[in-house]
């Protein structure tokens, strides 16, 4: 090969081969580089399926580059000599390979970002940073569509762009006459539950796979999680093959069992595309595109296909606008001053709530909970608890497969925890045991009582609801959106106040909960 021009940098989340960092590729004087470095996977102390997910996909797409005939220098984790962290391994490589220029397309973690740019500016190389067209909003429209704005609400951003980029309207208009149809989307199973929800996709693991999943057993034997199902896609082609089965089977209903949970299914009919898409495997392009087809075709009801296509060109879109614009001071934000640390089982499954203990449980074995698993069970139980925001986001860093820093961290510390102060949200999630009762049936298993919010049997999220509201009553108190619940706990009796702030002390110091406690 002719002397080294360009060394394209492609990491782990970076798995397209239609990428910009591609464009203008010569074989004859460029080179890819990748990277397997243990750095990536204990920064955080990331779960076996986070982990495996990642280096499969990575060692599948290296394959993917061979066969398309560009030249790549590819580092496994177990090789000889592997220098432990990305910024060492390219710091390496770049003395030996000594190219005159590195291009990349734009990353999604602002630490790896900054690692990079330090490597190029140590050894004095041009460093080209692409755009990411996997998205359909740069960074810049959406710093444009937030200059100025005290608060940032995603139901306006989500309007401008299905009108900017056609998706579901009908000329000028959104297809329906309406922009929003979540009132439709919010539907429990009922006593009798699910009733014929289809397989979920599942893709057996290859011989590469396998190797990975047992060197991480061998590697990452203390870290949490199960890999003796694994079973997500990890190549382009089953990614796609994926992507065809849920719009078949499961976007029809998708809408309106969307917030619902079921003991024991962790799949229901949600997508489990989320890790394909940020590995970009998918492109959000495609997947908008045959959601909008499903519609138009009258395979799948308008409500659940938009509640689909918010997901996508809405929510996934709006937080990665919030996360590059607002890094790296992000990640510090503690609006609530809260200060708990993240109780022990939580990477365990050992705790006697019966709804934290099944998502705990699909979350260890899968890497996998579905959003509102995530929003009002793990996240709401951490945020009533007062958990300290930035040990949240690690856990959520670390266990979920389709968990990559620009999506997970503003969903994470915006919306689930409030850290941000109403920047990403307009109020608190909190809500009582209750609202776990409407959606599951977990209550009916559990020795905690929803309905209790004090004594022996007060389930923790309702203890916790009302000793939320109590610590951060003068703060609420001014967010029209908790008007109602204010008020309520206005009217409670000192007795009763103190009984609240009694159990949830005993909560916090961990002698409720906890499995054995």
């Amino acid at each position: 090969m002719a002397e080294l021009r360009t060394l394209v940098v492609v990491l782990g989340d970076q798995l397209d081969l239609a990428a910009s960092g591609f464009d203008g590729f010569d074989a004859r004087t460029d080179a890819v580089w990748m990277a397997e470095v243990a750095d990536e996977s204990t920064h955080v102390w990331s779960g076996k399926p986070r982990i495996a997910m990642f280096l499969a996909a990575m060692r599948h797409f290296a394959l993917a580059l061979q066969a398309a005939g560009l030249p790549l220098h590819y580092t496994r984790l177990e090789a000889p000599g592997n220098a432990g962290s990305l910024a060492a391994q390219l710091q390496a490589d770049i003395r030996r390979l000594r190219p005159t220029h590195l291009v990349m397309t734009a990353p999604g973690d602002w630490r790896v970002l900054q690692a990079i740019k330090a490597v190029a500016a140590a050894n004095d190389l041009p460093l080209d940073i692409r755009e990411d067209r996997h998205f359909f909003t740069t960074v810049r429209e959406f710093a444009v569509h937030a200059r100025g704005r005290k608060s940032l609400r995603m139901e306006f951003f989500y309007r401008e762009q299905r009108a900017r980029h056609g998706v579901l309207m009908d000329g000028g208009a959104p297809a329906g006459g309406r922009w929003n149809y979540d009132a439709e989307n919010r539907e429990s199973f009922g006593k009798n539950g699910p009733d014929g929800v289809p397989p979920r996709a599942t893709f057996a693991p290859d011989e590469v796979t396998r190797e990975v999943l047992d060197m991480v057993e061998r590697r990452f034997a203390s870290h949490p999680g199960r890999l003796d199902g694994f079973a997500w896609p990890v190549t382009r082609a089953h990614a796609r093959l994926a992507l065809q089965a849920f719009m078949r089977e499961r976007l029809p209903l998708f809408g309106r069992y969307q917030d619902a949970i079921w003991p024991g299914d962790p799949w229901l009919y949600h997508a489990q595309l989320s890790a394909a898409l940020n590995l970009k495997l998918l492109d959000p392009h495609e997947v908008v595109a045959a959601a909008e087809a499903a519609y138009r075709d009258g395979h799948a009801p308008l409500a659940s296909v938009e509640g689909f296509v918010r997901q996508i060109l809405g929510w996934r879109e709006y937080v990665r606008g919030l996360y590059w614009t607002r890094m790296p001071d992000y990640v510090e934000r503690n609006a609530l001053d809260a200060q708990q640390d993240l109780p022990a089982w939580y990477w365990t499954g050992a705790t006697d709530m019966a709804c934290l203990r099944d998502a705990l449980a699909q979350t260890l074995t899968h890497g996998y909970a579905n959003h509102i698993q995530r929003l009002m069970v793990t996240g709401l139980y951490a945020l009533m608890l007062g958990v300290q925001p930035k040990q949240v986001h690690a856990w959520y860093l670390a266990v979920y497969v389709d968990a990559v820093e620009w999506v997970e961290l503003p969903n994470t510390l915006g919306m689930s925890q409030y850290a941000d102060g109403g920047l990403m949200g307009s109020k608190p999630y909190v809500a009582t045991g209750k609202y776990i009762q409407r959606m599951s049936p977990h209550c009916a298993g559990c020795r905690y009582d929803p309905a209790q919010r004090s004594g022996e049997r007060a389930c923790p999220f309702t203890t916790l609801y009302w000793d939320f509201l109590m610590r951060h009553e003068a703060l609420l108190a001014g967010n029209p959106r908790m008007a109602l619940q204010v008020k309520n706990v206005a009217r409670l009796a000192d007795a009763e106040r103190a009984a609240v702030r009694e159990r949830a002390a005993s909560i916090r110091r961990g002698e409720i909960g906890a499995v054995g406690a």
